[in-house]
């Protein structure tokens, strides 16, 4: 039995980090990882291909070496799904597939043969036994959530890691916060799900054996759903595998806002190996906060809880959002002010989108605000309802807040802003690897000489290495960062 595992093609987006990873040879910031664990369900015996159409291309050959296919994929891949979906079919191949675009959108894909849907811990297992006896059904799913300390480690010898700039791994499922428009809750439910120390451990130890050093995405929604586990039993594990391996990581994740309030429990990811965090902070508009049933952000200075975690060695990524229905006409300059005075540098600003199933686009449903499909992208300027606010108004608001927060000014001054903030413990290096020198030259050809961020690069590029010697690689890094911010943004807004 021969099986082809595909992962759609990413769009150029915020997250693509398409045009900062040519600074540093690579193809793509991360491999399936949701594929990958879902190749170690399949029975060792069959023969397995994974083909991540991100870093290479989907050949006539290698549908018609498969005996089935098997499709994972987000909301802002439809397109490249769709096309895959119509190659497949004429290649003549069935296709199986999973994931949250099939689990939310699955009448939109009734060609497709199999439709496991949910979690694969749960409906794959029913689908093979059903292949094995020859009376395979078109849709499995369930009710059910997965015991996550049952999901095995991803087979990451489908990939070749040399050619990503990240690596990931899932502790957890599952948030206890239920925002009306996110489906995180849908997709994972409210009662975090973990894995044991043990897992957490083979499953670091499993990358490691590979050869791989660098940045980990521990892709958790909300990693601290859990706290008391976090603190007792896996933080000081994972921090004691960093120190017996000489510390061959850097770890990323996403956490809440109240994470700023635990003081050990920042203490405890620091000394592990967490850098950078990413929190959804979404509008500094407390009636909006209420409107969308995001309590944890709600009666708090959400400035001084940022500056918090920066100070306790964690970089804050955060997302905003625009377009609420309690949204003043002042949200656009409000919005700018706090991203700036914040130090946010990575601000990924959007549109507000209902996604299928949510609790906002069953309300939009009820009051017939429901327009179109969202695209999936969240920094595109599409929006699939009909906002409160005069549409002209918010659109060329939205406009403006990309066009003042990625222009070469506005950016430089918050990587400054944040680099005089950020306290990481004495006992961090950030140093220049292979691949780092190549981005050091390359910004300085790109950005200082041909860029039109060149006065800004220089001022910053000099300012940090008389000022914040050790930060230098990450200024470099922020540098980079914004030449893709400001290329993405820039299309959206020629597009529109």
């Amino acid at each position: 039995m021969k099986v082809l595992l595909i992962y759609p093609y990413f769009p150029d987006t915020f997250w693509s980090f398409r045009h900062a990873l040519k600074f540093i040879l690579k193809k793509a910031s991360s491999p399936p990882l949701g594929l990958l664990t879902v190749a170690a369900m399949l029975p060792p015996e069959w023969e397995k291909r994974l083909v991540d159409m991100n870093v290479g291309s989907l050949e006539d050959g290698d549908l018609l070496w498969a005996d089935l296919v098997l499709i994972s994929a987000m909301a802002v891949q439809k397109e490249s799904v769709k096309k895959i979906i119509t190659r497949c079919r004429s290649a003549g191949v069935r296709i199986a597939a999973g994931g949250p675009l099939f689990t939310t959108e699955y009448e939109e894909f009734g060609d497709v043969d199999y439709l496991i849907l949910n979690e694969a811990e749960v409906t794959l297992p029913v689908f093979l036994e059903d292949w094995k006896n020859g009376c395979p059904e078109h849709m499995y799913t369930s009710d059910q959530w997965a015991d996550v300390r049952k999901t095995p480690v991803p087979l990451w010898e489908l990939v070749n890691m040399k050619l990503y700039a990240t690596l990931n791994i899932q502790y957890s499922r599952g948030c206890p916060f239920n925002c009306e428009f996110c489906d995180i809750t849908l997709l994972c439910g409210r009662v975090p799900r973990t894995k044991d120390k043990d897992q957490v451990i083979r499953e670091l130890d499993s990358i490691y054996s590979y050869g791989f050093r660098g940045g980990v995405f521990f892709v958790d929604d909300n990693f601290i759903g859990n706290k008391r586990k976090l603190k007792v039993e896996i933080l000081p594990a994972v921090a004691e595998w960093m120190e017996m391996r000489g510390h061959p990581f850097t770890f990323i994740t996403q956490a809440s806002i109240e994470l700023s309030d635990n003081e050990e429990l920042m203490r405890l990811m620091v000394k592990a190996g967490f850098d950078v965090v990413f929190v959804g902070i979404e509008t500094p508009n407390e009636q909006s906060l209420a409107e969308c049933s995001k309590f944890q952000n709600r009666n708090r200075d959400l400035l001084a809880s940022v500056r918090k975690i920066q100070k306790s060695g964690l970089e804050v990524q955060a997302g905003f959002i625009v377009g609420f229905d309690s949204d003043p006409l002042t949200i656009f300059d409000t919005q700018i002010k706090f991203i700036q005075n914040s130090g946010i540098v990575t601000a990924m600003v959007g549109l507000l989108n209902a996604l299928p199933r949510t609790r906002l686009y069953e309300r939009l449903e009820k009051e017939n605000r429901l327009l179109k499909d969202t695209s999936g992208d969240n920094t595109d300027f599409s929006i699939n309802f009909i906002p409160r606010m005069n549409y002209d108004v918010l659109i060329n608001g939205y406009k403006k807040i990309l066009e003042t927060l990625y222009s070469p000014k506005y950016y430089y001054k918050r990587v400054k802003t944040f680099l005089k903030e950020y306290m990481p413990p004495k006992k961090k290096i950030f140093r220049f690897n292979m691949n780092g020198v190549c981005a050091l030259f390359k910004s300085m050809v790109i950005l200082g000489i041909a860029g039109k961020e060149r006065f800004q690069y220089w001022k910053l590029f000099f300012w940090t290495i008389f000022r914040r010697p050790r930060l230098f690689p990450l200024a470099i890094t922020f540098s980079i960062y914004g030449f893709h911010f400001r290329k993405v943004f820039e299309k959206n807004i020629h597009s529109h």
